[in-house]
């Protein structure tokens, strides 16, 4: 009798052991990659994942964003009290097929697409991005309807008396206007100083801004189209109609990218309360400018 009492207790612990299981979900592998994680496995009260890039989660179905690309090794711990069963899965992560960045503020994310046919802002804002230029610099200059500004390294920890706008690094950038490129919502364009200063309309050598933009009409549109001698393709007209821009900027100003994901964040920061001179009065900062490799 007692023999099968032992075997008994041994046989409920034995089938109490967890077992780690799970399934990966991902429409489409390519950075930035956000893969949903689904957890199959039994009789385990606990979970900790490891997607291997450093970042872990204790969630049960996780979704995680892979901004790199690269070969991951996920595990996933299935824990029951001080019993452990643990799993492995590889997950390849393609590189992008467009020269894309992360923009991460305390407003939220945006995913930025940087052009090719504008070289010399794109190699500029990549090396600035690389050398962690942006990191805490604040949105100093904000309009709601029109755009979102940053760049100046005054801003770094500065008072909120502190006049901003002026500060950058000590070189411009050549103009790149392309009459394809323009000014909708979501593009990513250089400041400048002004024409009376700066004929050649060369760019600051750190300073952008988003559009935010408005909606505009027909009518807006065939005369931006004879003062600056362009014309709106079908899909950009539609874009500047609906989602809106700021059209009187284009050939003025170099569009360099545009937002492809997060436009909402351009809302968010937009709608913030600034003072006199623009500038939000909670302070929007940049966490960090990545390249998405």
């Amino acid at each position: 009798m007692r023999f099968s009492c032992l075997l008994l207790i041994f046989l409920i612990t034995a089938c109490s052991s967890p077992r780690s299981v799970f399934t990966i979900e991902s429409k489409e592998n390519v950075a930035p990659a956000t893969v949903t994680f689904h957890n199959l496995s039994t009789k385990a009260n606990d979970y900790l994942w490891d997607f291997g890039d450093g970042i872990t989660s204790k969630d049960k179905d996780p979704v995680h964003k892979y901004v790199l690309s690269g070969k991951y090794q996920v595990s996933l711990k299935a824990i029951n009290e001080n019993k452990v069963n643990m799993s492995h899965q590889e997950i390849i992560v393609d590189a992008p097929h467009h020269c894309l960045v992360e923009l991460a503020t305390t407003a939220g994310h945006m995913t930025i697409q940087l052009y090719d046919e504008t070289p010399l802002h794109r190699d500029n804002f990549i090396k600035l991005a690389e050398e962690g230029f942006y990191e805490d610099i604040t949105f100093h200059r904000v309009i709601e309807g029109f755009m979102i500004q940053a760049g100046d390294p005054e801003s770094k920890g500065n008072s909120k008396n502190k006049k901003l706008g002026s500060g950058g690094n000590s070189y411009t950038i050549t103009a790149e206007f392309n009459p394809k490129l323009i000014h909708t919502k979501g593009a990513l364009a250089a400041a400048r100083t002004g024409d009376n200063v700066n004929p050649k309309k060369e760019s600051s050598g750190s300073q952008f801004f988003i559009v935010h933009g408005k909606p505009q009409t027909d009518k807006q549109l065939e005369n931006y189209e004879l003062q600056k001698g362009i014309k709106y393709s079908a899909e950009d007209a539609n874009i500047l109609k609906t989602l809106g821009g700021a059209p009187a900027l284009d050939m003025e100003y170099t569009v360099f990218g545009r937002v492809i994901k997060g436009l909402e964040i351009i809302d968010k920061i937009a709608e913030s309360q600034t003072d006199k001179a623009d500038r939000p009065v909670e302070d929007i900062r940049i966490l960090s400018l990545k390249i998405i490799k």
